[in-house]
C-alpha cells in the first residue's frame, strides 16, 4: 500500500501543475481586466493611472512571466494579495470561508452515501416492485429538475410561505445572544435547505448506480452458492453482495467531489452563505485574479485528494487490489 500511495502522491504534482496552467490561461482569456473594472467608471482615471495599476498587479508582464511569479509564491503557500480594495492576503480570505464550504460538502456527501446506498440496494433486491418503480420516478425527477430552480422553490415555500426555515446565511442576526443549545439549532436550521438541495441530484444518480451494480452482483454464481448453503438473505446481501457492488460506487464518489465543490458556487450564492463558492463568484465578477487562482488551486487539491481517497477505499474494499 505504501508504494501505491507514494506513486499516487507523486503523480498529483504534474496533474496539479497542469490544472493551474489551464486555469491561469483560461482566466486571462476572459473579457475584461481588473484595471478596466476599477477605472471605467471613474472619469478622472487617466491612461497613466491605468498603466500604474497594471504595473502594480504585474499585468504589464507577459502571461508566462505572470504565471511563473504566481507559481513561485504558491510553492511557498503564498497566494498573493487580492485585487479588491481591501488588498487582503488571499490565503486569509480563503481560510475564513473554507471551513464553511468543506462542512457543507461533507454533510452533502455523507447524506448522499447514507441514503443512496440503502435505497439502491433495496431497489435491486425488490426489482420491479412498487418500491423500485417509485425510486425510479425519484431518480428521473432528480436528474431532470434543475437544482437551482428547486432551491428557489424551496426558499419560497419553506422560508417565505410557511416560515419554517431561514433562507440565507448560516446563522441569525441575534446568534451571539442565543443560549448554546439554541445556537446549534439555529445553525442546523440554516443548513437544512442547502445540504438537502445540494445532495438531491447526487443522491438520485448514486442510488441508480447502486441499484445497477447490485443487480449485476446478485446474479453471480457465488451469491447463488451462498444462498444454497442456507445463509440468511440479509447475510447474503449485506455481507457478500454489497461489498462487491460498492466498488464502482466508490469510484463515482471520488469523481463527484469536483461537482460538489462546483455546486457550492451556486448554492452559496443563492443562499448567501459566506463560503468559498460565494467568494469565488464575487472574485470572478470583479476579475480578482489572485483570489480566483487561489480558490481554483484549493479546489484542485481537494479534488485530487478526493480521487486519492477513492482509490484507497477501493483497495480497502477489494483485497485483490491490495495484494496486487
Amino acid at each position: 500500500m505504501s508504494p501505491f500511495l507514494l506513486k499516487r502522491l507523486l503523480l498529483m504534482i504534474p496533474m496539479l501543475l497542469g490544472i493551474t496552467v489551464v486555469c491561469f490561461v483560461v482566466m486571462h482569456l476572459a473579457p475584461g481586466s481588473p484595471t478596466d473594472l476599477q477605472t471605467q467608471m471613474n472619469p478622472r482615471a487617466s491612461a497613466e493611472a491605468k498603466a500604474r495599476l497594471k504595473s502594480l498587479y504585474d499585468l504589464d508582464k507577459p502571461l508566462a512571466v505572470q504565471y511563473w511569479l504566481w507559481l513561485k509564491k504558491a510553492a511557498v503557500l503564498d497566494l498573493g494579495k487580492s485585487f479588491s480594495p481591501d488588498r487582503r492576503p488571499v490565503a486569509d480570505k480563503i481560510l475564513e470561508r473554507l471551513p464553511v464550504t468543506i462542512s457543507l460538502n461533507i454533510l452533502s456527501l455523507g447524506l448522499i452515501v447514507i441514503v443512496a446506498v440503502p435505497l439502491g440496494v433495496m431497489a435491486a433486491v425488490r426489482q420491479d416492485s412498487l418500491f423500485d418503480r417509485l425510486t425510479s420516478v425519484f431518480v428521473f425527477v432528480g436528474f431532470a429538475m434543475p437544482t437551482f430552480w428547486l432551491a428557489l422553490l424551496a426558499m419560497i415555500f419553506f422560508g417565505i410561505h410557511l416560515g419554517w426555515l431561514p433562507i440565507s446565511g448560516i446563522r441569525s442576526l441575534n446568534y451571539e445572544y442565543l443560549p448554546p443549545g439554541e445556537r446549534v439549532l439555529d445553525v442546523v436550521k440554516h443548513l437544512i435547505l442547502p445540504v438537502l438541495l445540494s445532495a438531491f441530484g447526487g443522491l438520485a444518480g448514486l442510488s441508480r448506480y447502486m441499484r445497477s451494480n447490485m443487480l449485476e452482483v446478485i446474479r453471480q454464481d457465488y451469491i447463488l452458492t451462498a444462498r444454497a448453503k442456507g445463509l440468511p438473505e440479509r447475510t447474503v446481501i449485506f455481507k457478500h453482495a454489497l461489498r462487491n457492488a460498492l466498488l464502482p460506487v466508490i469510484t463515482i464518489l471520488g469523481l463527484s467531489v469536483p461537482g460538489l465543490i462546483g455546486g457550492s458556487v451556486i448554492f452559496e450564492t443563492i443562499f448567501a452563505i459566506p463560503g468559498m463558492g460565494q467568494l469565488f463568484y464575487m472574485a470572478v465578477m470583479s476579475r480578482d485574479y489572485p483570489t480566483v487562482m487561489g480558490i481554483l488551486l484549493i479546489g484542485a487539491v481537494l479534488t485530487l485528494l478526493g480521487n486519492l481517497l477513492a482509490d484507497l477505499a477501493y483497495a480497502l474494499a477489494d483485497p485483490r487490489i491490495r495484494t496486487s
